[in-house]
């Protein structure tokens, strides 16, 4: 089986810091290499893969302002379908457009569906959804309106993170800085609380940033990391007394939720989207609904277990369990032809 993993153009392959569509793309490509399938990655040229790796842009657009997205984004997608008769099957983690080519060539593609950014996207899913093979990465991410071969939870390479029994002294915000995530409800969490918090990650919004973090920010209290790549988040993660996630969305997952766990970090998190599916209530976490009850289970934290945490992960998300659910995808969908 000759498998194309079609990774966004945004950020190399995997990322050097943010970049969760392309952790997961590189996570199914090495982990079906290490299946001894054959496998190319279509991502930028400056990609780290041990498959076959094929690219008509050289640099990530998201880290040159001098080149043009939608430039970018339609020579390389294009470059894959002009190739698409080579492979078996084409796994596309690139969000709609990808799709607007399925009728134009004759190689199935199956869709992993990182979540809706507008309910206006939708259309262009249900206009290709009767030759498409659609995956969700929650059930609770999934659209009525639209038809799923299953759901695949994604997966990490448990060997990038390490087991910490011991807890640190500090609470820790790890994702992009937006709304979104409740970056500004850690704040206030950790503030009630009266323990350090680190925040880590991409700014996305500025505005956001600028009025509701950077106030806040003392070097002492309330930590401003900015961006950090893959050892400082194991480390990061590692130390922390608990990861905090009071997103303010449905949120189709959280790979900082599972890493996190990976690690022996328990997680509060905001009762919203896939976390039900991802935390065992009490268990590797707590799932509450406001900020006076993220406060109050901070206490209970030190009565979880740590290796239940990574115990949880490990059946759950590993990269390979991701890519064996991906593999029983691709041959139902090629025994469908």
């Amino acid at each position: 089986m000759k498998v194309a993993i079609l990774s966004p153009a945004v950020w190399r392959t995997p990322p050097r810091k943010y970049g969760p569509w392309e952790q997961v793309a590189y996570n199914i490509t090495e982990g079906l290499v290490e299946k001894g399938m054959d496998v190319t990655l279509f991502a930028t040229g400056d990609s780290i893969t041990s498959a076959k790796l094929e690219y008509i842009i050289k640099e990530p657009y998201g880290e040159n302002p001098q080149l043009d997205a939608k430039v970018c984004e339609c020579m390389h997608i294009s470059y894959l379908m002009e190739n698409a008769q080579k492979f078996d099957i084409i796994h596309n983690n690139y969000d709609f457009l990808p799709l607007t080519y399925s009728r134009l060539i004759k190689t199935p593609m199956v869709t992993t569906i990182h979540g809706f950014s507008s309910p206006k996207i939708i259309p262009v899913y249900k206009r290709y959804n009767d030759i498409n093979y659609y995956v969700s990465i929650s059930n609770s991410d999934r659209s009525s309106e639209l038809k799923y071969i299953a759901t695949v939870y994604n997966g990490v390479n448990e060997k990038d993170f390490t087991f910490r029994k011991n807890h640190g002294d500090y609470l820790l915000f790890f994702g992009r800085i937006h709304h979104e995530k409740g970056t500004f409800e850690c704040i206030k969490i950790a503030r009630e609380y009266g323990m350090k918090l680190i925040i880590s990650g991409l700014i996305q919004d500025e505005k956001y940033f600028n009025e509701k973090v950077k106030p806040y920010i003392d070097n002492n209290n309330i930590i401003f990391l900015g961006n950090s790549g893959p050892e400082e988040r194991n480390k990061l993660l590692g130390g922390a007394y608990a990861l905090l996630h009071p997103i303010n969305f449905e949120e189709p997952f959280g790979l900082s939720v599972v890493e996190a766990f990976f690690c022996g970090t328990p997680v509060v998190a905001f009762n919203r989207g896939a976390m039900p599916e991802i935390i065992l209530n009490g268990k590797t976490g707590f799932l509450v609904n406001t900020i006076t009850e993220a406060v109050n289970s901070l206490d209970k934290i030190k009565t979880l277990n740590r290796k239940e945490c990574r115990i949880w992960a490990e059946s759950k998300f590993t990269r390979m369990k991701m890519v064996e659910d991906y593999i029983e995808v691709y041959k139902k969908i090629l025994k469908y032809k």
